[in-house]
């Protein structure tokens, strides 16, 4: 592998019309989880000319860097800017109409990504390094994009995280995810026998988890957990079943999986994959960055938390540092077939992400090697 070079060349400052033409030829290379390689060279070469010394990790990741500020950039903060490359499947024409770009990723999320590009080729007065990672798999059970970044690459001063959030808004916290998959395997027997069959254990398993969960879990609060009956696939003899759980902040993990196995012991109740939730307050340093940045042009900011997960719960379980998700663009259009970005919003977000750079250059200072960092916590903010 070979390592990235200092760049202390005064890169060109991406114009409107270059950050529309970059978004689109991104929407134009499809990208379908374990399929983002051609994208991830677009955006090396596309960064590269930039001035982002730029690179496709051993992971299959996009990443680049710019060190700014000549020889004492190294005195400043490093800020990590972490969009994902990957798309769920399914097309959706690229065209431009009425002041919105369609096409698939538009929302969830190239227009994030293309947006922090553009944002970190323009922030001329940041003093520091600027890492922008687009990452593989995000879309994927295990997010190896993320992963790989956090076992391996230095750990930054702050992190953005680049997902639909709406120009004008910030998102402090997403719930944590939990991924089981309960398999069980019974003698063949007759349907009139009165010993259980496979296909009714895998439907007791999800009853069981509904009990274990209480009357109040669901999908519609920040603060209870949520399941989702994924698949069930089987017969009389044996039988799989999927089931996602997303979880608010302090959720036991351990503890609801020991309780459902000790309910379910005919069959093996397996753990995919965990992530624990993560929430931030309004006071988190990027969270005011990006807040002042919005405020600046003359509306008032937002902020929510999310019922679903993203790459900022992977990289916050080994992370403890300042960090958000921001990116343009309506969530309600994930995944659908009418996906599309309000051009002026995109617009709108590579300046509020460039003035957010700006003002982390001036708050922030880089911790010493070894020094403890603070750690993103529960808020008591409204959603």
């Amino acid at each position: 592998m070979t390592p990235l070079t200092v760049c202390t060349a005064v890169p060109p400052r991406p114009t409107e019309s270059f950050a529309v033409g970059l978004l689109r030829r991104m929407l134009e290379i499809p990208s379908p989880s374990y399929e983002e390689g051609p994208l991830a060279d677009f955006l090396v070469h596309s960064m590269r000319e930039l001035g982002l010394d730029a690179r496709v990790d051993e992971a299959g990741n996009a990443v680049g860097r710019i060190d700014r500020g000549g020889p004492g950039a190294a005195d400043g903060p490093t800020v990590m800017l972490l969009g994902h490359l990957d798309t769920v499947p399914g097309e959706v024409p690229v065209q431009a109409r009425d002041g919105l770009l369609y096409g698939r990723g538009a929302v969830d999320a190239k227009g994030p990504l293309a947006a922090m590009v553009c944002a970190a080729a323009a922030a001329d007065r940041f003093r520091g390094r600027i890492v922008v990672v687009g990452a593989v798999e995000e879309e994927t059970p295990l997010s190896r994009g993320a992963v790989h970044i956090g076992r391996t690459h230095p750990r930054p001063d702050a992190l953005v995280i680049g997902e639909p959030s709406g120009w004008d808004t910030t998102v402090l916290g997403y719930k944590g995810k939990l991924d089981l998959v309960y398999e069980v395997e019974v003698p063949a027997t007759h349907g009139s026998n009165p010993e259980p069959k496979a296909s009714e254990l895998a439907a007791a398993c999800w009853a069981e988890l509904l009990d274990l969960l209480g009357p109040g879990a669901g999908h519609g609060s920040f603060d209870t957990p949520g399941p989702t009956l994924e698949s069930v696939t089987g017969d009389l003899v044996t039988a799989r079943a999927e089931i996602s759980v997303r979880v608010p902040p302090g959720f036991d993990h351990e503890d609801l999986v020991a309780r459902l196995t000790e309910r379910v012991p005919l069959g093996r109740v397996e753990v995919v994959n965990a992530v624990r939730a993560v929430r931030v307050r309004r006071t988190d340093p990027v969270a005011r960055a990006l807040a002042a940045a919005v405020r600046r042009r003359g509306v008032r900011p937002g902020a929510k938390v999310k019922t679903a997960t993203s790459d900022m719960n992977t990289l916050a379980e080994g992370w403890h540092i300042p960090m958000a998700t921001y990116g343009p663009g309506d969530s309600r259009l994930d995944h659908s077939d009418r996906e599309h970005v309000v051009l002026s919003d995109y617009l709108r977000a590579i300046g509020v992400l460039t003035d957010a750079l700006h003002e982390l250059s001036e708050t922030l200072r880089p911790a010493p090697p070894g020094a403890a960092r603070s750690e993103p916590t529960p808020g008591d903010d409204d959603d």
